[in-house]
């Protein structure tokens, strides 16, 4: 709120702003909070750095990276880079979308699992600045390079199950296998 730490407005705010917050749902209630903490699995983080080359499938050196390394729950932190062929599948979309030319990747995020599948959004931009994003596919070729920095999340796994809303395949985090037993 404007102007709340001049006079006697410092308690008003104090006393009125987080009313108003938890009002609007922008606040969880102190109960709620710890509630959805304590269900919410929470893990360590572990990056890796890597680049790829140029010629290298943007895709498939990802899932080549994450099956090798055994890694249970990847999410994207980072990758910046080069494509000369993008195979993205549009919103609403089906089918893939395929471009050539030269584009900068401008974004890419998502997770990663080594036996649960991966879900990943890439945006790249060409020689115009105009940007395309979608769900990657195979067939993204690295130009010049791909500098990636993946995070690891040891203590979960990302599975993916049925979510009978729409039918897609969904996103579910649990304890990883190694890290349930040793809470027992």
């Amino acid at each position: 709120m404007p102007g709340c730490h001049s006079g006697g407005r410092a308690f008003l705010c104090a006393v009125l702003k987080p009313i108003l917050l938890l009002g609007l749902g922008l606040l969880a209630s102190p109960a709620h909070a710890q509630t959805h903490a304590a269900m919410v699995p929470s893990s360590a983080l572990t990056a890796y750095a890597l680049r790829l080359k140029p010629g290298d499938d943007l895709r498939q050196q990802l899932t080549a990276f994450v099956t090798a390394h055994h890694l249970e729950a990847g999410a994207m932190l980072t990758c910046v880079g080069s494509l000369t062929e993008v195979s993205l599948r549009l919103a609403n979309q089906e089918n893939a979308t395929h471009y050539h030319g030269h584009f900068e990747i401008v974004s890419l995020v998502g997770t990663l699992s080594a036996t649960g599948g991966g879900h990943l959004h890439l945006a790249v931009a060409d020689s115009t600045g105009r940007t395309l994003g979608g769900h990657l596919l195979d067939g993204c070729r690295v130009y010049t390079t791909a500098e990636i920095v993946l995070g690891a999340l040891p203590a979960l796994q990302f599975v993916r199950e049925t979510d009978p809303t729409f039918g897609y395949q969904e996103l579910v985090v649990k304890p990883a296998p190694a890290a349930a037993a040793k809470k027992r």
